[in-house]
């Protein structure tokens, strides 16, 4: 993977200077056993039973699964296997909330941290899930990965459009931000932990040059915000110069990498030991009435979000979770939020029109703005072809899905779409 500049995607952050507003205690929540890719968590309740917020509602028992907590108050109104938005089979918890939000009496911060270790298994027993790398007891938070770090990089980057989720943390929780970064770097001994910032947040960079004046081995470092710099395979290399070896992970090149929201939950954690059972989101697109920054429960449905920015236009089109582009798109507004989710987005007909494809004109342009040099052509002919021995040999299971290819291509070919149906051929062929 070489290190390059990205697109340039429209700076559309309209409220990103907008304060989270926190949202009233929905009438139920529902929340996954396993969130992205990450193992699930076994459940430790039944239905009937009455929970409190932060109480543990599934345990962590395989490596890569973090628990599960409750994050309201009330009674467990059912328990169901639902299938994920990437595919997975997962168990599920609906809980009715009492609107009291009382907290579970087991909440306390932790009284002793001496070694690496002690860190390690309060970060575990948090609940926090680093977006796409699996649950916070995955390979990458094992003690001997993190006994040969190097680098950690602290990703505050959000380069697509209308996301301002991570933006709000550096500016609303700028305290807690620093906290997490000195406490990462105090227990896990990096050679470096750099803050990642987007060159155009020069008030962010600021305020965090301020904080780290004398700091060692803590660097803040202004990063071009074009897309897809945010993504952790092209930070690493952009900033390091290390690439993650095919079929390996981040800690097989001494790197580990964290959201700035992560980081600010690890210090909160600390302090008070309440687990995550909120996340900041971003709720913006034109079908959006009052597009706002929202601090909702994990597992609150989306259309609560929609209800507290005044509901959908009439013309609403496309429902996505996540960004603009690397984002997916739900089937109706009952799905709810996980602790990964930083936007929930709504556009209307003329914003979410399909585009009709034409021929590819070998342009090349898909080629020059994939992050790996990857051909898209040649995987999207042997899609078309059902040819699976052509998508191993052109490597579509290295895709990043970061979707730089189909917005580059003039002949609007769905490039994108069709490398993530190609990524799961092979994971099926794999699994045969």
């Amino acid at each position: 993977m070489r290190k390059f500049s990205g697109v340039l995607t429209p700076r559309i952050k309209d409220i990103a200077a907008l304060a989270p507003q926190p949202l009233p205690t929905p009438p139920e929540v529902k929340l996954s056993m396993g969130v992205r890719g990450a193992c699930q968590a076994n459940l430790v309740v039944k239905v009937g039973d009455t929970v409190k917020v932060g109480q543990i509602i599934g345990e962590a028992t395989e490596p890569g699964a973090a628990p599960v907590h409750a994050s309201v108050s009330g009674t467990i109104k059912a328990i169901e296997t639902i299938d994920t938005l990437t595919g997975e089979r997962s168990s599920a918890v609906t809980i009715t909330s009492d609107g009291s939000q009382t907290l579970w009496e087991g909440i306390a911060p932790p009284q002793r941290i001496s070694t690496a270790k002690d860190f390690l298994d309060l970060i575990k027993s948090s609940g926090i899930v680093e977006p796409c790398a699996g649950g916070a007891g995955a390979e990458e938070f094992s003690l001997e990965n993190c006994h040969k770090l190097e680098y950690i990089l602290i990703n505050c980057l959000e380069s697509e459009p209308y996301v301002a989720s991570d933006r709000r943390v550096l500016a609303d929780e700028t305290e807690n931000l620093w906290e997490g970064a000195k406490l990462l770097k105090f227990y896990l001994s990096p050679r470096k932990l750099i803050l990642c910032i987007g060159k155009n947040n020069s008030r962010a960079v600021k305020a965090m040059r301020e904080l780290a004046k004398g700091s060692v081995g803590i660097e803040i470092r202004p990063i071009l915000h074009s897309y897809p710099q945010g993504q952790k395979n092209v930070l690493v290399r952009n900033v390091t110069g290390k690439v993650v070896p095919e079929g390996g992970s981040f800690a097989d090149i001494g790197t580990l990498v964290l959201s700035a929201t992560t980081t600010a939950a690890i210090a909160t954690y600390i302090k008070t030991g309440k687990p995550m059972v909120t996340r900041c989101v971003t709720v913006d697109g034109c079908a959006v009435t009052e597009p706002k920054n929202i601090i909702a429960p994990v597992g609150t449905p989306i259309s609560a979000l929609f209800e507290l920015c005044g509901g959908l236009k009439d013309n609403v089109k496309k429902i996505i979770l996540g960004g603009a582009i690397s984002g997916l798109a739900v089937p109706n507004a009952d799905v709810p939020i996980d602790k990964t989710t930083g936007a929930v987005l709504a556009f209307c007909s003329e914003d979410a029109k399909n585009s009709t494809p034409s021929s590819c004109i070998k342009c090349t342009r898909c080629v020059k703005m994939c992050p790996i040099r990857l051909i898209p052509p040649y995987i999207e002919t042997a899609f078309e072809l059902g040819k699976v021995e052509n998508l191993r040999k052109y490597r579509a299971d290295l895709c990043i899905e970061c979707g730089c290819c189909a917005y580059v291509c003039p002949s609007k070919r769905p490039l994108s779409q069709v490398l993530v149906l190609s990524k799961s051929i092979l994971k099926k062929e794999e699994a045969k």
